[in-house]
């Protein structure tokens, strides 16, 4: 069994220009016909733990926001075709600027391998194909992580320590890039609308080496909550990717998380209140209670994952990579942890070194 360690040297992280989290409000609420609906609507939308979300979409010509007349999501929805050739133009731009900003923080020569993880788009060439190009990565080995959802940043690290592990001399490229923007519908359906209310766009890149400072990832994990299989879920229709998420998730997380054989299967025998750090995946308020009641963890436990969640709610695979990223200089010994489709439970044990 290799001794190697693989660890995440440095994270650079990337977001539009543009904050839809307002207009969406607005647009969304406009969209329920029944006064009391749209009371709680806007109730619980001040209520979610979100103050910001950002979108690649353009502006319209008088400046106003893609739900505003005239912008991408005004009149008929656009079907899927068209959204996918907004992913294959904006999805490579946003991932190219995450990586840009790892590039101030530690030198990206000699990359030998490439893993991408996305599940809000698709074109082919690949995502990872175009990025390599833009790169000048010739000869790189390339893995594409599609379609796992928010713990797809899981799937891509947990990849970059094997290959790291088998390959010491391995220096990989992680990148997760997320626009969930390109799929928002018309909905007049309170629960559709708050589901929507969490998503945005952004990217973020990683070197994972065996050498160095940063964030060992140690013992991954992945666990499948049992007849889940309905609560999260993607379809790919004619007018975009459409997401049934269940009011039941949290719910389950939270049972399953109190589950003493469950949490030993994830990190093993330790006490969670024992456990300096916990970087939990954003993916929204509820679901970040159900994780904190579900452990027993005191009220500042998930402060990073919150404070993400509050400046650039829910980005899919991207969020994980966003609070490794916030924690990453102070991290002591913790877990990451995500959720997505199946139910499943992804992440893995780390440990910050200086």
């Amino acid at each position: 069994m290799t001794g190697t360690r693989a660890r995440i040297n440095a994270i650079g992280c990337a977001v539009p220009a543009q904050d839809i989290h307002a207009p969406f409000i607005q647009w969304a609420g406009g969209r329920l016909d029944n006064p009391r609906e749209r009371q709680i609507f806007l109730r619980m939308a001040e209520r979610s733990g979100i103050d910001h979300r950002w979108c690649v979409l353009p502006r319209t010509a008088e400046g106003g926001t893609p739900v505003d007349p005239g912008g991408f999501y005004s009149g008929e929805m656009p079907p899927t075709s068209i959204r996918m050739q907004r992913y294959a133009e904006h999805a490579p731009v946003l991932a190219l600027e995450a990586i840009a900003r790892l590039r101030e923080k530690v030198a990206i020569d000699r990359i030998s391998h490439l893993v991408v993880a996305s599940c809000t788009g698709f074109v082919a060439p690949g995502i990872d194909q175009i990025i390599a190009d833009r790169l000048g990565l010739e000869g790189v080995e390339r893995t594409l992580v599609g379609f796992m959802g928010c713990y797809a940043a899981v799937a891509a690290l947990r990849t970059a320590r094997h290959i790291v592990r088998s390959e010491p001399e391995a220096r990989v490229l992680v990148v997760t890039v997320e626009l969930c923007s390109l799929h928002f519908q018309l909905e007049r359906q309170i629960e559709r609308l708050l589901m929507m209310l969490q998503f945005a766009d952004g990217a973020a890149a990683a070197l994972v080496t065996a050498e160095g400072s940063g964030i060992a990832i140690d013992r991954p994990f992945s666990i499948n909550l049992a007849d889940s299989a309905e609560l999260i879920r993607w379809e790919i229709g004619d007018r975009g990717f459409v997401m049934h998420l269940s009011g039941q998730v949290p719910g389950r997380i939270q049972t399953m998380l109190g589950d003493p054989a469950v949490r030993r299967r994830m990190w093993g025998d330790d006490d969670p209140a024992l456990i300096d750090d916990w970087a939990v995946h954003a993916g929204g308020r509820s679901i970040l209670d159900a994780v904190q009641y579900g452990l027993g963890l005191g009220e500042d436990a998930l402060a990073f994952s919150r404070s993400v969640l509050a400046r650039f709610g829910n980005m899919s695979s991207s969020t994980l990579m966003f609070i490794l990223h916030d924690m990453a200089e102070q991290a002591r010994q913790g877990v990451a942890l995500a959720f997505g489709p199946g139910v499943a439970a992804e992440g893995f044990r780390f440990e910050g070194i200086a």
